[in-house]
């Protein structure tokens, strides 16, 4: 059976950790409660809950306010539950910026008429702000505020309540990770991918080159992908390794005391290997992606007139355009392609590098 859910997000914290309210901080170029919001959008409606008035008036959404003040989250939950539209919520904190859509749809897959709250749940917490709660709840909520007590677990104790083992899912436990100090948010967000896109002999390689010196600079290790789009890369023609591949192997690897390298006949694809790279015993800070022109990544786009003079990635994945023309009404940044440190510099502002750098 289909349930209509209502999203809340919970932005009325001080964000005394962070120093700043969570809810405005960015991944890339989205903030926390855009990024969530999107996210989620596609379900009934979405609430935001804040602290005070006049907080997130300008962004557009739909917001409640506390009438307790100081009380902490339980107080956004009644507020929430109380203007909700449908009988369930699911509600999540702002600072859970890696919220998926497909986790709230597999909690919803587990209402019946026997709980009131469906709460995720790992091996080392339950998580009262990654769950759904029914409207019923409300009242056992409010009975709660009217004896002082303030905590989430308590409405858990006191009606039919699920719990879900995320580690029991197909999802990653950074889907419920809370960002709440910079150094959380320095580690989210590592590593740091991007694409050097644009078209054969535009100059990828040579600014990839520049790049990873400008991030080895600034103290960050760099790993690089290459797509080739034609299938055309193979090992060198009378290598042991091109022999064995020729005379019918599926896979080959060589390796010595530093290093080593492995060829798979199989299909794979950026993610895939990123998360290899991540789960390496030397973990990249960042990855640049050389190619994928037409993808969802952030990416350098690489505009040359002998090659050709127009951008042809989406506008939105764009950090900002490297060329030897002016291009007209681009709404990103123009670099000349080779302007470095101007483009070094665009990236780290785009992903918010220089905040945390300088929280260090």
């Amino acid at each position: 059976m289909r349930h209509d859910i209502s999203i809340g997000i919970i932005a009325g914290g001080k964000s005394s950790r962070m120093g700043e309210d969570k809810a405005l901080i960015r991944i890339g170029n989205e903030r926390f409660i855009d990024r969530i919001s999107q996210e989620l959008g596609g379900f009934s409606e979405v609430i935001v809950s804040a602290g005070q008035k006049r907080t997130y008036e300008d962004l557009g959404y739909r917001t409640v306010y506390d009438e307790n003040a100081g009380i902490g989250p339980i107080e956004g939950i009644r507020r929430i539950l109380a203007c909700a539209k449908e009988e369930y919520v699911f509600v999540c904190a702002v600072d859970m910026p890696f919220i998926k859509k497909e986790l709230v749809e597999y909690m919803a897959g587990y209402i019946t008429a026997d709980c009131d709250c469906y709460v995720i749940a790992d091996k080392d917490h339950i998580q009262p702000l990654c769950a759904i709660y029914k409207k019923s709840v409300l009242p056992v909520i409010e009975e709660l505020i009217g004896e002082k007590e303030y905590r989430l677990r308590e409405i858990f104790s006191s009606v039919a309540t699920k719990y879900i083992g995320l580690e029991h899912t197909v999802f990653d436990k950074k889907i419920i990770r809370n960002i709440n100090t910079k150094e959380d948010l320095s580690d989210a967000m590592r590593p740091v991918v991007f694409c050097v896109s644009g078209y054969s002999c535009s100059g990828k390689t040579g600014l990839i080159e520049r790049l990873i010196n400008e991030f080895i600079g600034d103290g960050m290790s760099v790993g690089v992908i290459k797509h080739d789009g034609h299938d055309s890369f193979s090992d060198l023609p009378g290598s042991d390794t091109d022999r064995y591949t020729r005379a019918g192997a599926i896979s080959t690897a060589v390796f010595s005391d530093r290093r080593y390298a492995v060829a798979l006949s199989e299909k794979t694809d950026p993610d895939t290997l990123i998360r290899k790279m991540k789960a390496s015993g030397s973990p990249p800070d960042v990855v640049i992606i050389e190619g994928l022109k037409s993808s969802a990544y952030p990416k350098v786009e690489i505009v040359r007139k002998q090659v050709f003079d127009k951008s042809v990635s989406p506008f939105d994945s764009l950090i900002c355009l490297a060329t030897d023309i002016s291009p007209q009404s681009v709404n990103v940044p123009v670099f000349d392609a080779g302007d470095t440190q101007g483009i070094f510099s665009c990236i780290k502002k785009y992903f918010g590098l220089d905040d945390i750098e300088e929280e260090k």
